[in-house]
């Protein structure tokens, strides 16, 4: 029943049955095992099962929610599931939908980053982790290119990615400081010149159909998803105490400055600044758990990154790995205990990161319709994609130097990791090989150099 039809004949064809909540919970549950290959892919499967093959939702209502979870801080993939799953079940639904688009990348990184960090030393390991490191450089760079073919439109959309990347690479300002000028210049700009500040049709436009769905183009909302300001106000309070609870406890067991109680209120910032998708953030990640906090090393950061590209659910999943790495290398637990530190704090950071989210989808999307194109709040937002270009390219640059210099500009240059890096990028741009595929080649190519050749 995936096969496209015209709307004339969209008529014809029989309606999907209603589908239950555990039905769904089956559904999201597969989802959250199979969804690799980053936002674009992700959303690429909920198209394909959602839309085309099981028709719970139509292209249209499909896209308008995209749209507004794109201009959304946060992982718009995991946003998307969670809103189709609150139109069809309520908060429950949306719930579920998004709780379990997660857990499975969870359970699996805190497996892998226990892996990592406890046999890391082994020959083995230390060969994957050589050719994946120059792959993952390599990845970053794509991402820059892949956001400002999207983003930079004209001259001032340039000119912004080029002053973020000044500010961040010279100036070192703060990612948070770069994400508030972008926002503040995107307002100005959308009332002095709002065409240049205009953005684009999103993911596409909703011209196809694939038969009636259950939630229709004119499909009346239901009573859930209408706007009530005291449901608004319920939200808002569930979310700050689900909030203020853990980091309540936190503070009163371990005092503020702990490292547990000081992941929570840090990504929580981070949580607010993603901006632009996972890569976004990442910066502001390493400037904050690699160089002020030190929770890990510049070549842990690069690692965890490339596990997070690795496994299913969404890339800034990458939290956990540097909440586990962090937690079980100062044993905040004691030494017998250091897988336990490990996942606690991993768990705690993930908790934090995507909070947030949920709330986003909970409280704003009764309120799509009265702000999604509206300029006032989308050229803020433009700007801000378009200085996360230049802040992902520093970022780059930042792989780059602890990759091919491992040991700094004194140590010298390492030209095998080059070359990796190399043939990583022609696989990425010229020849369009998925991510996971040139990760698993890389792995294997520095499995070879390392226990054969070097």
């Amino acid at each position: 029943m995936n096969k496209l039809v015209t709307r004339e004949d969209a008529a014809t064809v029989s309606m999907p049955q209603p589908v239950g909540f555990w039905h769904a919970f089956v559904f999201w549950l597969k989802l959250g095992f199979i969804s690799f290959g980053g936002p674009a892919g992700q959303i690429s499967i909920m198209h394909q099962e959602l839309v085309e093959n099981r028709r719970w939702i139509s292209e249209r209502r499909f896209l308008h929610a995209l749209n507004y979870c794109m201009v959304l801080p946060g992982p718009e993939a995991q946003q998307l599931a969670t809103y189709i799953g609150w139109l069809m079940h309520r908060t429950w639904g949306g719930i579920v939908a998004g709780v379990l688009f997660v857990l499975p990348s969870l359970l699996i990184l805190i497996i892998l980053s226990w892996v990592y960090i406890a046999f890391g030393e082994m020959s083995l390991v230390a060969g994957l982790f050589y050719g994946i490191k120059p792959a993952v450089t390599a990845i970053v760079v794509q991402a820059a290119h892949r956001i400002g073919l999207r983003a930079l439109k004209n001259n001032w959309l340039w000119g912004i990615a080029i002053v973020s990347f000044i500010a961040i690479f010279a100036a070192n300002v703060p990612f948070p400081a770069i994400v508030a000028g972008a926002a503040l210049l995107g307002y100005a700009g959308g009332r002095i010149a709002p065409e240049k500040f205009r953005i684009g049709d999103g993911h596409g436009k909703a011209g196809k159909a694939f038969g009636p769905a259950i939630i229709d183009d004119n499909t009346p909302p239901p009573e859930h998803v209408k706007f009530r300001w005291f449901r608004l106000f319920r939200v808002v309070v569930a979310g700050a105490l689900l909030w203020l609870v853990p980091m309540g406890a936190l503070t009163a067991f371990y005092g503020w400055n702990h490292t547990l109680t000081q992941m929570g209120w840090f990504f929580t910032k981070g949580a607010l600044l993603t901006f632009g998708g996972a890569y976004a953030v990442l910066p502001y990640v390493y400037q904050g758990a690699v160089g002020h906090y030190a929770w890990l090393t510049p070549t842990q950061m690069i690692d965890g990154l490339a596990l997070g590209e690795t496994t299913p659910g969404p890339l800034i999943m990458v939290v956990a790995f540097v909440g586990f790495v962090g937690g079980y290398v100062k044993a905040l637990f004691g030494p017998d205990a250091l897988f336990l530190a490990g996942a606690v704090a991993a768990s705690i950071v993930t908790w934090f990161t995507f909070l947030p989210s949920f709330l986003f989808i909970l409280a704003g999307g009764p309120l799509v319709e009265s702000t999604h194109n509206e300029l006032k709040f989308t050229a803020p937002l433009t700007a801000i994609t378009a200085a996360v270009v230049g802040v992902i390219l520093n970022l780059a640059l930042f792989f780059g130097y602890h990759v091919l210099w491992p040991k700094g500009f004194n140590g010298g240059f390492d030209w095998v990791s080059a070359l990796i890096a190399l043939g990583a990028a022609v696989a990425l741009f010229r020849f369009k090989r998925n991510v996971i595929h040139v990760i698993a080649a890389c792995a294997g190519i520095g499995l070879i150099l390392k226990t054969m050749l070097l």
